[in-house]
Protein backbone atom coordinates (compact mmCIF):
# COMPACT_ATOMS: atom_id res chain seq x y z
CA UNK A 1 0.00 0.00 0.00
CA UNK A 2 1.40 3.39 -1.01
CA UNK A 3 0.29 6.42 0.98
CA UNK A 4 1.91 9.78 0.34
CA UNK A 5 -0.22 12.06 2.52
CA UNK A 6 -1.21 11.66 6.16
CA UNK A 7 -2.46 13.78 9.04
CA UNK A 8 -1.13 13.00 12.50
CA UNK A 9 -1.61 14.38 16.01
CA UNK A 10 1.51 15.19 18.04
CA UNK A 11 1.98 16.29 21.64
CA UNK A 12 5.18 17.01 23.52
CA UNK A 13 5.39 15.86 27.14
CA UNK A 14 4.19 18.00 30.05
CA UNK A 15 6.75 19.33 32.47
CA UNK A 16 6.82 17.70 35.90
CA UNK A 17 5.82 19.69 39.00
CA UNK A 18 8.28 21.10 41.47
CA UNK A 19 7.53 20.01 45.06
CA UNK A 20 7.42 21.52 48.49
CA UNK A 21 9.77 19.77 50.89
CA UNK A 22 11.93 20.62 53.94
CA UNK A 23 14.99 18.72 55.01
CA UNK A 24 14.38 16.52 58.01
CA UNK A 25 16.43 13.88 59.85
CA UNK A 26 16.83 12.85 63.45
CA UNK A 27 19.58 15.43 63.96
CA UNK A 28 17.92 18.26 61.99
CA UNK A 29 14.31 19.07 62.77
CA UNK A 30 14.11 22.45 61.06
CA UNK A 31 16.13 22.08 57.87
CA UNK A 32 15.77 24.41 54.92
CA UNK A 33 13.66 23.89 51.79
CA UNK A 34 14.88 21.02 49.63
CA UNK A 35 12.01 20.52 47.18
CA UNK A 36 13.40 19.50 43.77
CA UNK A 37 12.40 20.75 40.33
CA UNK A 38 10.18 18.81 37.96
CA UNK A 39 11.72 17.17 34.91
CA UNK A 40 11.21 18.55 31.42
CA UNK A 41 8.71 16.87 29.11
CA UNK A 42 9.89 14.78 26.18
CA UNK A 43 10.25 16.21 22.67
CA UNK A 44 8.68 15.15 19.37
CA UNK A 45 11.58 14.60 16.94
CA UNK A 46 11.47 13.86 13.20
CA UNK A 47 14.24 11.94 11.42
CA UNK A 48 14.48 11.43 7.64
CA UNK A 49 15.22 7.81 6.76
CA UNK A 50 15.80 6.54 3.22
CA UNK A 51 14.63 3.05 4.25
CA UNK A 52 11.13 4.47 4.71
CA UNK A 53 9.50 5.16 1.33
CA UNK A 54 5.81 5.54 2.12
CA UNK A 55 3.60 7.05 4.84
CA UNK A 56 1.59 3.85 5.26
CA UNK A 57 2.62 3.49 8.94
CA UNK A 58 0.75 6.70 9.73
CA UNK A 59 -2.49 5.15 8.50
CA UNK A 60 -2.45 2.88 11.54
CA UNK A 61 -0.78 5.14 14.10
CA UNK A 62 -1.96 8.72 14.06
CA UNK A 63 -1.21 9.87 17.62
CA UNK A 64 2.30 10.48 18.96
CA UNK A 65 2.73 11.66 22.55
CA UNK A 66 6.07 12.16 24.25
CA UNK A 67 6.59 11.22 27.90
CA UNK A 68 5.81 13.64 30.72
CA UNK A 69 8.54 14.86 33.04
CA UNK A 70 8.47 13.38 36.54
CA UNK A 71 7.76 15.51 39.59
CA UNK A 72 10.69 16.72 41.68
CA UNK A 73 11.75 14.89 44.80
CA UNK A 74 13.06 15.59 48.27
CA UNK A 75 16.66 16.44 49.02
CA UNK A 76 17.00 18.71 45.94
CA UNK A 77 16.29 15.83 43.56
CA UNK A 78 15.16 16.86 40.07
CA UNK A 79 12.52 14.69 38.40
CA UNK A 80 13.51 12.63 35.37
CA UNK A 81 12.88 14.14 31.95
CA UNK A 82 10.13 12.63 29.83
CA UNK A 83 11.04 10.22 27.03
CA UNK A 84 11.35 11.73 23.55
CA UNK A 85 9.31 10.31 20.67
CA UNK A 86 11.24 9.83 17.42
CA UNK A 87 9.18 9.69 14.22
CA UNK A 88 10.91 8.30 11.12
CA UNK A 89 9.70 9.81 7.85
CA UNK A 90 10.78 9.26 4.23
CA UNK A 91 13.37 11.54 2.65
CA UNK A 92 11.41 14.16 0.74
CA UNK A 93 8.64 14.38 3.33
CA UNK A 94 7.28 17.91 3.71
CA UNK A 95 5.64 18.70 7.06
CA UNK A 96 2.84 21.28 7.21
CA UNK A 97 0.86 22.88 10.01
CA UNK A 98 -2.69 21.51 9.62
CA UNK A 99 -4.20 24.75 10.94
CA UNK A 100 -2.43 27.26 8.65
CA UNK A 101 -1.13 24.91 5.90
CA UNK A 102 2.29 26.57 6.27
CA UNK A 103 5.38 24.44 5.64
CA UNK A 104 7.20 23.68 8.88
CA UNK A 105 10.13 21.72 7.49
CA UNK A 106 11.27 19.84 4.41
CA UNK A 107 12.83 16.55 5.54
CA UNK A 108 15.05 16.32 2.49
CA UNK A 109 18.32 14.61 3.42
CA UNK A 110 19.06 11.20 4.88
CA UNK A 111 19.56 11.47 8.65
CA UNK A 112 18.12 15.00 8.85
CA UNK A 113 16.83 15.65 12.37
CA UNK A 114 14.23 18.21 13.38
CA UNK A 115 12.61 18.90 16.76
CA UNK A 116 8.96 19.46 15.91
CA UNK A 117 7.78 20.16 19.47
CA UNK A 118 9.75 20.84 22.64
CA UNK A 119 8.56 19.35 25.89
CA UNK A 120 7.18 21.60 28.62
CA UNK A 121 9.61 22.95 31.21
CA UNK A 122 9.50 21.41 34.64
CA UNK A 123 8.22 23.52 37.53
CA UNK A 124 10.58 24.84 40.18
CA UNK A 125 10.64 23.31 43.65
CA UNK A 126 10.39 25.43 46.79
CA UNK A 127 14.21 25.45 47.12
CA UNK A 128 14.22 28.09 44.36
CA UNK A 129 12.00 30.54 46.24
CA UNK A 130 14.04 30.81 49.43
CA UNK A 131 15.41 34.28 50.19
CA UNK A 132 16.91 35.97 53.22
CA UNK A 133 13.43 37.17 54.20
CA UNK A 134 11.50 34.12 52.97
CA UNK A 135 13.49 31.26 54.43
CA UNK A 136 10.76 28.60 54.41
CA UNK A 137 8.71 29.00 51.21
CA UNK A 138 5.70 26.71 51.38
CA UNK A 139 4.95 26.75 47.65
CA UNK A 140 6.36 25.38 44.40
CA UNK A 141 5.72 25.77 40.70
CA UNK A 142 3.79 23.40 38.47
CA UNK A 143 5.22 22.16 35.17
CA UNK A 144 4.19 23.58 31.80
CA UNK A 145 1.33 21.69 30.17
CA UNK A 146 1.78 21.35 26.39
CA UNK A 147 -0.89 21.47 23.71
CA UNK A 148 -1.86 18.82 21.20
CA UNK A 149 -1.17 19.84 17.58
CA UNK A 150 -2.03 18.46 14.15
CA UNK A 151 0.43 18.26 11.26
CA UNK A 152 0.18 17.02 7.68
CA UNK A 153 2.90 14.84 6.16
CA UNK A 154 3.29 15.04 2.37
CA UNK A 155 5.74 12.83 0.52
CA UNK A 156 7.36 14.33 -2.59
CA UNK A 157 9.51 11.74 -4.34
CA UNK A 158 13.15 12.75 -4.77
CA UNK A 159 14.28 11.66 -8.24
CA UNK A 160 16.48 13.03 -10.99
CA UNK A 161 14.14 12.05 -13.81
CA UNK A 162 10.35 11.82 -13.89
CA UNK A 163 8.56 9.68 -16.48
CA UNK A 164 5.22 11.24 -17.40
CA UNK A 165 2.58 10.42 -19.96
CA UNK A 166 -0.90 9.01 -20.47
CA UNK A 167 -1.79 5.62 -18.97
CA UNK A 168 -0.53 2.62 -20.92
CA UNK A 169 2.06 4.50 -22.99
CA UNK A 170 4.84 2.23 -21.68
CA UNK A 171 6.39 4.15 -18.75
CA UNK A 172 6.49 1.12 -16.45
CA UNK A 173 7.89 -1.08 -19.24
CA UNK A 174 10.58 1.53 -19.85
CA UNK A 175 11.48 1.70 -16.14
CA UNK A 176 11.77 -2.08 -15.91
CA UNK A 177 13.98 -2.11 -19.02
CA UNK A 178 16.44 0.48 -17.69
CA UNK A 179 16.66 -0.51 -14.01
CA UNK A 180 16.17 -3.31 -11.52
CA UNK A 181 12.74 -1.95 -10.62
CA UNK A 182 9.89 -4.44 -11.02
CA UNK A 183 6.75 -2.37 -11.55
CA UNK A 184 3.41 -4.04 -12.16
CA UNK A 185 2.79 -4.08 -15.91
CA UNK A 186 -0.46 -4.94 -17.71
CA UNK A 187 -2.36 -3.84 -20.79
CA UNK A 188 -4.99 -1.71 -19.07
CA UNK A 189 -5.20 1.78 -17.68
CA UNK A 190 -3.98 2.70 -14.21
CA UNK A 191 -1.81 -0.39 -13.76
CA UNK A 192 0.56 1.88 -11.82
CA UNK A 193 -1.13 3.01 -8.62
CA UNK A 194 1.95 4.54 -6.98
CA UNK A 195 5.23 6.15 -8.09
CA UNK A 196 7.87 3.52 -8.84
CA UNK A 197 11.56 4.31 -8.41
CA UNK A 198 14.50 2.81 -10.25
CA UNK A 199 18.25 3.49 -10.34
CA UNK A 200 19.66 3.74 -13.85
CA UNK A 201 23.40 3.25 -14.44
CA UNK A 202 25.15 4.60 -17.51
CA UNK A 203 28.87 3.81 -17.54
CA UNK A 204 30.24 5.57 -14.42
CA UNK A 205 27.11 7.66 -13.84
CA UNK A 206 23.76 6.88 -12.28
CA UNK A 207 20.45 8.60 -11.65
CA UNK A 208 17.12 7.94 -9.95
CA UNK A 209 14.09 7.65 -12.23
CA UNK A 210 10.49 7.88 -11.03
CA UNK A 211 7.57 6.43 -12.96
CA UNK A 212 4.70 8.81 -12.17
CA UNK A 213 1.24 7.16 -12.38
CA UNK A 214 -0.64 7.99 -15.57
CA UNK A 215 -2.08 11.45 -15.96
CA UNK A 216 -5.26 12.18 -17.90
CA UNK A 217 -7.05 15.30 -18.98
CA UNK A 218 -8.30 17.19 -15.91
CA UNK A 219 -5.77 15.56 -13.55
CA UNK A 220 -4.75 18.94 -12.10
CA UNK A 221 -8.39 19.45 -11.11
CA UNK A 222 -8.76 16.03 -9.51
CA UNK A 223 -9.63 13.73 -12.42
CA UNK A 224 -8.27 10.19 -12.52
CA UNK A 225 -5.40 8.99 -10.36
CA UNK A 226 -2.65 11.29 -11.61
CA UNK A 227 -3.75 14.31 -9.56
CA UNK A 228 -2.72 12.46 -6.41
CA UNK A 229 0.86 12.18 -7.66
CA UNK A 230 1.54 15.46 -9.45
CA UNK A 231 3.49 16.63 -6.40
CA UNK A 232 6.06 13.91 -7.07
CA UNK A 233 7.11 15.59 -10.33
CA UNK A 234 8.06 18.80 -8.47
CA UNK A 235 11.33 17.31 -7.22
CA UNK A 236 12.60 16.06 -10.59
CA UNK A 237 15.40 17.80 -12.49
CA UNK A 238 14.35 16.48 -15.88
CA UNK A 239 11.11 15.17 -17.37
CA UNK A 240 11.05 12.31 -19.88
CA UNK A 241 7.71 12.65 -21.61
CA UNK A 242 6.68 9.20 -22.91
CA UNK A 243 4.34 9.30 -25.91
CA UNK A 244 2.69 6.35 -27.63
CA UNK A 245 3.68 7.33 -31.17
CA UNK A 246 1.86 4.30 -32.62
CA UNK A 247 -1.53 5.57 -31.45
CA UNK A 248 -2.32 2.02 -30.31
CA UNK A 249 -4.85 3.30 -27.78
CA UNK A 250 -6.75 5.19 -30.46
CA UNK A 251 -5.45 8.61 -29.34
CA UNK A 252 -3.51 11.22 -31.27
CA UNK A 253 0.13 11.39 -30.01
CA UNK A 254 0.33 15.16 -30.49
CA UNK A 255 -2.91 15.70 -28.57
CA UNK A 256 -1.57 13.44 -25.78
CA UNK A 257 1.62 15.49 -25.59
CA UNK A 258 -0.21 18.81 -25.43
CA UNK A 259 -2.80 17.61 -22.92
CA UNK A 260 -0.17 16.27 -20.48
CA UNK A 261 1.83 19.51 -20.68
CA UNK A 262 -1.37 21.45 -20.06
CA UNK A 263 -2.01 19.44 -16.89
CA UNK A 264 1.58 20.00 -15.70
CA UNK A 265 1.27 23.74 -16.27
CA UNK A 266 -2.13 23.91 -14.58
CA UNK A 267 -0.69 22.24 -11.50
CA UNK A 268 2.44 24.42 -11.43
CA UNK A 269 3.70 26.75 -14.20
CA UNK A 270 7.24 25.97 -13.00
CA UNK A 271 6.88 22.43 -14.35
CA UNK A 272 6.70 23.79 -17.90
CA UNK A 273 10.13 25.37 -17.34
CA UNK A 274 11.58 21.95 -16.48
CA UNK A 275 13.69 20.48 -19.34
CA UNK A 276 11.92 17.71 -21.27
CA UNK A 277 13.04 14.91 -23.53
CA UNK A 278 10.26 13.23 -25.52
CA UNK A 279 10.48 9.45 -25.77
CA UNK A 280 8.50 8.34 -28.84
CA UNK A 281 7.63 4.85 -27.63
CA UNK A 282 6.18 1.78 -29.41
CA UNK A 283 8.06 2.56 -32.63
CA UNK A 284 8.24 -1.21 -33.20
CA UNK A 285 4.48 -1.30 -33.80
CA UNK A 286 4.84 1.15 -36.70
CA UNK A 287 7.26 -1.06 -38.59
CA UNK A 288 8.49 0.86 -41.65
CA UNK A 289 5.78 3.52 -41.36
CA UNK A 290 7.62 6.68 -40.31
CA UNK A 291 4.84 9.11 -41.14
CA UNK A 292 3.54 9.50 -37.51
CA UNK A 293 7.12 10.07 -36.26
CA UNK A 294 7.98 12.68 -38.88
CA UNK A 295 4.61 14.40 -38.44
CA UNK A 296 5.14 14.60 -34.66
CA UNK A 297 8.66 16.05 -35.03
CA UNK A 298 7.40 18.71 -37.43
CA UNK A 299 4.71 19.94 -35.03
CA UNK A 300 6.54 19.56 -31.72
CA UNK A 301 9.77 21.52 -31.46
CA UNK A 302 11.44 19.58 -28.63
CA UNK A 303 14.17 16.91 -28.38
CA UNK A 304 12.69 13.57 -29.46
CA UNK A 305 14.19 10.08 -29.21
CA UNK A 306 12.66 7.07 -30.94
CA UNK A 307 12.44 4.02 -28.69
CA UNK A 308 10.72 0.74 -28.07
CA UNK A 309 10.58 -0.09 -24.35
CA UNK A 310 9.39 -3.60 -25.30
CA UNK A 311 12.31 -4.45 -27.60
CA UNK A 312 14.79 -2.08 -25.84
CA UNK A 313 15.58 -0.41 -29.16
CA UNK A 314 16.74 3.20 -28.77
CA UNK A 315 16.92 3.08 -24.96
CA UNK A 316 20.71 3.55 -24.88
CA UNK A 317 20.37 6.62 -27.07
CA UNK A 318 17.60 7.98 -24.85
CA UNK A 319 19.71 7.76 -21.71
CA UNK A 320 22.78 9.05 -23.43
CA UNK A 321 20.74 12.22 -24.00
CA UNK A 322 19.35 12.10 -20.44
CA UNK A 323 22.77 11.89 -18.78
CA UNK A 324 24.28 14.57 -21.00
CA UNK A 325 21.47 16.95 -20.06
CA UNK A 326 21.61 16.04 -16.36
CA UNK A 327 25.27 17.12 -16.27
CA UNK A 328 24.15 20.68 -17.07
CA UNK A 329 21.29 20.81 -14.57
CA UNK A 330 21.56 21.86 -10.91
CA UNK A 331 21.18 19.29 -8.16
CA UNK A 332 17.84 18.84 -6.45
CA UNK A 333 17.47 21.22 -3.52
CA UNK A 334 15.03 21.25 -0.61
CA UNK A 335 12.05 23.57 -0.80
CA UNK A 336 12.66 27.24 -0.10
CA UNK A 337 10.21 27.86 2.68
CA UNK A 338 9.10 30.91 4.56
CA UNK A 339 10.51 30.80 8.06
CA UNK A 340 7.77 29.56 10.36
CA UNK A 341 8.26 28.63 14.01
CA UNK A 342 5.65 25.94 14.54
CA UNK A 343 6.62 25.56 18.20
CA UNK A 344 6.72 29.29 18.99
CA UNK A 345 5.91 29.86 22.63
CA UNK A 346 2.72 31.74 23.25
CA UNK A 347 3.25 35.40 24.07
CA UNK A 348 2.33 36.05 27.69
CA UNK A 349 -0.53 38.57 27.69
CA UNK A 350 -3.54 39.48 29.77
CA UNK A 351 -6.78 41.42 29.49
CA UNK A 352 -8.84 43.36 32.03
CA UNK A 353 -12.62 43.66 31.82
CA UNK A 354 -15.36 44.74 34.17
CA UNK A 355 -18.08 42.31 35.18
CA UNK A 356 -21.77 43.18 35.57
CA UNK A 357 -21.43 43.23 39.37
CA UNK A 358 -18.69 45.91 39.17
CA UNK A 359 -15.78 43.61 39.90
CA UNK A 360 -12.75 43.35 37.63
CA UNK A 361 -11.72 40.18 35.80
CA UNK A 362 -8.09 39.74 34.79
CA UNK A 363 -7.31 36.76 32.54
CA UNK A 364 -4.81 35.55 29.97
CA UNK A 365 -1.66 33.46 29.52
CA UNK A 366 0.45 35.74 31.74
CA UNK A 367 -2.01 35.25 34.59
CA UNK A 368 -1.96 31.47 34.11
CA UNK A 369 1.84 31.60 34.30
CA UNK A 370 1.86 33.68 37.49
CA UNK A 371 -0.59 31.55 39.45
CA UNK A 372 1.07 28.23 38.61
CA UNK A 373 1.63 26.57 41.96
CA UNK A 374 0.45 29.55 44.06
CA UNK A 375 -1.09 28.51 47.35
CA UNK A 376 -3.44 31.36 48.31
CA UNK A 377 -3.82 29.94 51.80
CA UNK A 378 -0.11 30.27 52.48
CA UNK A 379 1.02 33.77 53.50
CA UNK A 380 4.44 33.58 51.85
CA UNK A 381 3.02 32.08 48.65
CA UNK A 382 0.36 34.76 48.42
CA UNK A 383 2.98 37.43 49.10
CA UNK A 384 4.99 36.11 46.15
CA UNK A 385 1.82 36.25 44.07
CA UNK A 386 1.24 39.92 45.00
CA UNK A 387 4.85 40.74 44.20
CA UNK A 388 4.50 39.30 40.68
CA UNK A 389 1.26 41.26 40.12
CA UNK A 390 3.09 44.51 40.89
CA UNK A 391 6.24 43.59 38.92
CA UNK A 392 4.24 42.79 35.77
CA UNK A 393 2.38 46.11 35.97
CA UNK A 394 -1.01 44.47 36.45
CA UNK A 395 -1.83 46.49 39.57
CA UNK A 396 -1.11 49.79 37.75
CA UNK A 397 -3.19 48.61 34.78
CA UNK A 398 -6.13 47.93 37.10
CA UNK A 399 -6.01 51.50 38.42
CA UNK A 400 -5.78 52.81 34.85
CA UNK A 401 -8.92 50.84 33.98
CA UNK A 402 -10.89 52.48 36.79
CA UNK A 403 -10.31 50.09 39.67
CA UNK A 404 -10.30 51.62 43.18
CA UNK A 405 -9.16 50.49 46.60
CA UNK A 406 -11.76 48.08 47.93
CA UNK A 407 -12.86 46.75 44.53
CA UNK A 408 -13.06 42.99 44.03
CA UNK A 409 -10.56 41.51 41.61
CA UNK A 410 -10.91 38.06 39.95
CA UNK A 411 -7.52 36.93 38.71
CA UNK A 412 -7.17 33.43 37.29
CA UNK A 413 -9.61 31.89 39.76
CA UNK A 414 -8.18 33.88 42.70
CA UNK A 415 -10.46 36.52 44.23
CA UNK A 416 -9.02 39.35 46.33
CA UNK A 417 -9.72 42.93 47.32
CA UNK A 418 -7.59 45.72 45.89
CA UNK A 419 -5.72 47.54 48.67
Amino acid sequence: MFIDRAKIVVKAGNGGDGIVSFYRDKFTQNGGPDGGDGGNGGDIILIANRDVNTLVDFKFQKHFRAGNGENGGKNHCTGADGKDVIIKVPCGCVVLDAETNKVIVDMFEEGQKFTLLKGGNGGKGNQNFATARRQAPNFAQKGIITKEREVILELKTIADVGLVGFPNVGKSTLLSAISDAKPKIANYHFTTLAPNLGVVKYYDSSCVVADIPGLIEGASEGAGLGHEFLRHIERTRLIVHVVDISGSEGRNPIDDYNLINNELGSYSPKLLERPQIIALNKCDILGDNREPIENFKKQVKAPCVEISAFTHKGIDNLFKNVFELLKTLPKIEPEQIEEFDFDAKEELTYTIRRDDDGSFIVEGSLIDNIIRGVNIFDYESFSYFNKRIKEEGIEDALYQNGAKVGDTIHLGGVEFTLE
